[in-house]
């Protein structure tokens, strides 16, 4: 039987498929159920310093609600201050004693400070790793894209810096140049490198003529970006590479394996097919190793990357161009 065994950012697992961030770590029946369907891993829910700031305002709010009923009423209430993060660090402990399998905290904030700050309260809950998702819309034109990015890079390095724990960077596509990024963050510590995170788009209610937001559930032909990029960088950083977005099958699986990466997240399969899926993912893959005479994912990992490949512009532009001139 083949062995799924692999590495995500220098945690070892007994699959490479791990459930990315998302509401079905929101309660421990679920998170137990990934366990026991066999996920390799799971990366909890988000925290995000948005969330906390709107909930803090929402708490100043209310209790300041009668204060201008009579003059006694600002001493309604005893003095009391919002817990910040207390609420999710809370819960990523108990996720922790809910389940054996690694646990990976997630974070997603705008300052360094915070950034900063919540990562090493993360680290402390006892999970495995922490995930950073850096993602920094450009809504100034006056900033040049060279400027963000050393944002992120220098928030990253401060972060290596406050905790020991293992750390992945969840990268967006939109980086000018993203293999000059991934190669700043291997070179400044970085133990994996997560390929893409997808963002929920503003969507509009053409009858009610507003603005709303529509969570969409990614298919495989959303892998292909993930794919490429994978195939791009394998063999040029020592970081482990995670594909994400569009990985719904084992096949999907075995794509991302062969282009490069370590492992793989994911999460819209498992609304879609439940999270039993799992186990059908990893059977398939297993299937597929034993029909190809793989013991190991090592014996075939990055064989289709653009190290291996015989074809130097694979993944380059110059598919593009065959793609056009070969489709009828």
């Amino acid at each position: 039987m083949a062995d799924l065994c692999t590495n995500y950012m220098g945690i070892g697992l007994k699959n490479p498929i791990v459930v990315g961030a998302c509401s079905l770590s929101k309660q421990i029946d679920t998170v137990r159920q990934i366990e026991a369907a066999g996920a390799g891993a799971l990366v909890i829910k988000s925290l995000f310093e948005e969330q906390v700031q709107l909930e803090h305002a929402a708490f100043e709010e209310a209790l300041g609600d009668y204060d201008e009923l009579y003059a006694e009423a600002v001493h309604l209430f005893p003095k009391v201050a919002h817990a910040g993060p207390q609420q999710h660090l809370y819960w990523v402990k108990e996720a922790r004693k809910a389940v054996r399998l690694p646990l990976i905290a997630s974070l997603n904030a705008t300052s360094e400070e915070i950034w900063v700050d919540y990562a090493r309260q993360l680290a402390e809950t006892g999970v495995d790793g922490l995930e950073l998702n850096f993602y920094s819309l450009p809504l100034d034109a006056t900033v040049g894209s060279t400027t963000i990015e050393q944002q992120e890079l220098d928030t990253f390095s401060k972060v290596r810096a406050a905790v020991k724990i293992p750390i992945a960077v969840k990268l967006h596509p939109y980086y000018t140049n993203v293999l000059h990024v991934a190669t700043e963050l291997d070179r400044r510590g970085a133990n994996a490198l997560v390929l893409f995170n997808r963002f929920f788009q503003p969507d509009i209610d053409v009858e009610a003529e507003t603005e709303r937001a529509t969570p969409s559930l990614s298919n495989s032909a959303d892998s292909m970006l993930s794919l490429r990029w994978v195939a791009l960088l394998h063999g040029r950083i020592k970081a482990d590479l995670i594909a994400s977005t569009g990985v719904m099958t084992g096949k999907d699986v075995v794509k991302m394996i062969l282009a490069g990466a370590s492992a793989v997240q994911v999460v819209s399969t498992l609304y879609r097919n439940k999270i039993t899926h799992l186990g059908e993912m990893r059977a398939a893959l297993e299937a597929w190793m034993d029909e190809k005479g793989y013991a190991t994912l090592k014996d075939f990992r990055g064989k289709v990357s653009k190290k291996s490949v015989k074809d130097p512009w694979g993944f380059e532009r110059g598919q593009y161009i065959k793609a056009l001139l070969g489709f009828d």
